[in-house]
């Protein structure tokens, strides 16, 4: 069973919103109160927060996938739903956020800093926040919004000051056993160390933090060994310290040539360069400083090799210590030179301000419509998709068997200005038009939705426009009713014009009246 992770893949998502309440505020002697339908609560966000207790990935290992609680739906009597629980993930100091493509969403360093990896749905407003002055009793309530889902990659990096590297069975972990109170494995075999180590030490008034890599060897960068998969943990380091075995048994083997190895596999770590440290830089491995320890010096054998190649090492430009993990000697000074190194780099970061890019300010531009239409075509038939941050909202937003619900959406979309977009694109009636991307909702357009939902007097839930859509006649329709109309107007006027000329009217109007005036009275006395 693993017990170090350093790197793993986690499925988050955040909390769906609450639903809306539809509801009318019903009392004694007051039958319609007016809606008093709440709100439906938010939905929880996932947040990554660096805490000092946890040193490793191996929970979101064994449980990848995390999920915040919902929000509660809206009940009546203006009551809102319950916002959901924010869960809150805690991550080790040094942890690295990216997609799977390879993008730096994150860079977690220091106690208790965040990011939000995924956000939690809005609650839908209630049908007394959708009352106004025109619609003063809404049928009808938003949706909740489901939580943002989102796969991200945790990757480890250690925060250490000075890393050391070597090949295994170099001394590394006894190194680090003898500087500080750190306990790994230690055994007389390669590859005991599995995990990166990280020990404290002292020296005079500096306290710094070393970690060691396990074993490199040559191959490491295509694979072989274990430490090129750890070396991202030496990525923050601000020195390395190259242990080198002066007593090994194998024959072909010796300091100079481990040496070269492990600068040569070094020098094909690509150090991660989409993320910035406090510097705004990143500084490939092979340029950082380094100090060279000859380690096993208390053997005979070592003694003399650390003599031999000391001369050659230092005509390179090499700081040599020798030192021995079990007599504990030149510890002491190897020490205070790693101290030297340490706060020679604190003191840099602290006097040079950190690079950060100036904010860009980019306004809304007044033209800007919040939307835009794309034209496609499927089967051979135009397609229009509508896309947007507020039409995708507001269609996940609505209730579709809800006719008034739909009626809103027709007026948001055509106050927005939907309809002329796709006039202007050249939609026609009867065309397809998606809101969204591959999981939008598809419909056929009809421009006779227009905007006005709120003075129509239909019952509650209910809308004309809605009605009976199946039967609706389109624009050219009504448009061809309207000239049938008009004919039969003008052959009704043509018909009785040619009565007229045809002398089938003799009697004006004045002598029709007088007619009628001699039959009433003929007519009262008789009745006499």
């Amino acid at each position: 069973m693993a017990s170090f992770v350093d790197r793993v893949v986690l499925h988050v998502s955040g909390g769906t919103g609450g639903h809306g309440c539809v509801s009318v505020k019903r009392e004694k002697f007051k039958p319609l109160g007016g809606p008093d339908g709440g709100n439906g609560g938010n939905g929880g966000d996932v947040i990554l927060r660096v805490s000092a207790q946890t040193t490793t990935l191996l929970d979101y290992h064994h449980a990848p996938h995390r999920h915040a609680t919902n929000g509660g739906p809206g009940m009546g009597d203006w009551r809102g739903g319950k916002n959901g629980e924010t869960l809150i993930l805690p991550v080790p100091d040094g942890t690295v956020i990216k997609t799977k493509d390879g993008e730096v969403l994150a860079d977690l360093v220091g106690e208790g800093t965040e990011y939000v990896a995924a956000a939690g749905g809005q609650g839908g407003l209630g049908n007394a926040s959708l009352s106004s002055q025109k619609r003063r009793a809404p049928g009808f309530a938003l949706l909740g919004i489901e939580g943002e889902s989102s796969d991200i990659v945790l990757e480890l990096k250690s925060i250490a000051d000075i890393a050391l590297v070597g090949f295994p069975s170099a001394g590394k972990s006894s190194l680090i056993a003898a500087m500080s109170a750190a306990r790994p494995k230690i055994a007389d075999y390669p590859f005991t160390t599995l995990i990166p180590n990280l020990g404290v030490v002292q020296a005079g008034e500096v306290r710094f933090t070393i970690a060691d890599v396990p074993g490199l060897i040559e191959g490491a960068s295509e694979g072989k060994g274990l430490g090129h998969n750890f070396l991202r943990h030496v990525e923050r380091c601000a020195a390395l310290v190259h242990v080198l075995d002066c007593g090994t048994l194998e024959s072909d083997r010796d300091p100079l040539s481990d040496l070269a190895i492990i600068e040569a596999e070094l020098e094909k770590y690509a150090v991660d360069m989409s993320y910035a440290g406090v510097d705004g830089e990143v500084v490939p491995l092979n340029e950082r400083p380094k100090l060279v320890v000859l380690n096993k010096v208390d053997l005979p054998d070592g003694k003399d090799m650390a003599e031999f190649v000391r001369p050659d090492l230092e005509a390179r430009g090499y700081r040599v210590f020798e030192v021995s993990a079990t007599s504990h000697e030149g510890l002491r000074q190897l020490g205070f030179a790693m101290a030297e190194i340490v706060k020679a780099a604190r003191d840099a970061v602290a006097v040079a301000p950190p690079k950060v890019a100036p904010p860009v300010l980019r306004p809304r531009a007044v033209n800007e419509s919040g939307f835009k239409i794309r034209r496609e075509e499927k089967n051979l038939e135009p397609l229009f998709r509508v896309l947007g941050e507020k039409p995708v909202r507001w269609v996940k937003q609505t209730d579709f068997t809800n006719e008034e619900a739909i009626g809103y959406l027709a007026d948001r979309l055509a106050k927005l200005g939907v309809e002329t977009e796709l006039f202007k694109v050249g939609a026609k009636p009867g065309d397809t038009v998606v809101i969204g991307e591959d999981d939008g909702v598809v419909f056929d357009w009809e421009p006779t939705m227009m905007a006005g939902a709120e003075l129509l007097a239909t019952p509650r839930g209910t809308d004309i426009r809605v009605a009976d859509i199946g039967d609706r006649p389109t624009r050219s329709q009504k448009r061809d009713e309207q000239l049938e109309r008009r004919e039969a107007k003008a052959a009704a006027r043509a018909e009785l014009e040619a009565e007229r000329k045809a002398g089938i009217w003799t009697e004006s109007v004045s002598g029709r009246r007088a007619q009628t005036m001699r039959e009433s009275t003929l007519d009262a006395g008789d009745d006499d």
